[in-house]
């Protein structure tokens, strides 16, 4: 079993960055396929950035491509989400996200096993 703790939400301003982290507790982290999740008041939690175990394999929403970078660290137990170029629309409470059975990065939120419990983001126009 994993805990995930995230951090680095906040209030910014269009066009700003953000990098978001997330800590695991465990000496398995490098067994996971992690990903990044956003739920926004009134929509269904929707899929951001996921990475392989090895972090040589990254995939993203299309709405976030090419602004957003998932990178991690397996010697400290952690991945990053690398935020640029923020819009209003990405204002959203940000999960990170870690699937045991998973070998590749899948989209599917039902696919992951383990929840971190959520950080702010707040994009002002």
């Amino acid at each position: 079993q994993v805990q995930l703790v995230e951090s680095g939400g906040g209030l910014v301003q269009a066009g700003g960055s953000l990098r978001l982290s997330c800590a695991a507790s465990g000496r398995t982290f490098s067994r996971y396929i992690m990903g990044w999740f956003r739920q926004a008041p009134g929509k269904e939690r929707e899929f951001v950035a996921g990475i392989s175990r090895s972090g040589g394999s990254t995939d993203y929403a299309d709405s976030v491509k090419g602004r957003f970078t998932i990178s991690r660290d397996n010697a400290k137990n952690t991945v990053y989400l690398q935020m640029n170029s923020l819009k209003p629309e990405d204002t959203a409470v940000y999960y990170c996200a870690a699937g045991y059975k998973l070998s590749i990065v899948v989209s599917n939120r039902n696919e992951y096993d383990y929840w971190g419990q959520g950080t702010q983001v707040t994009v002002s126009s």
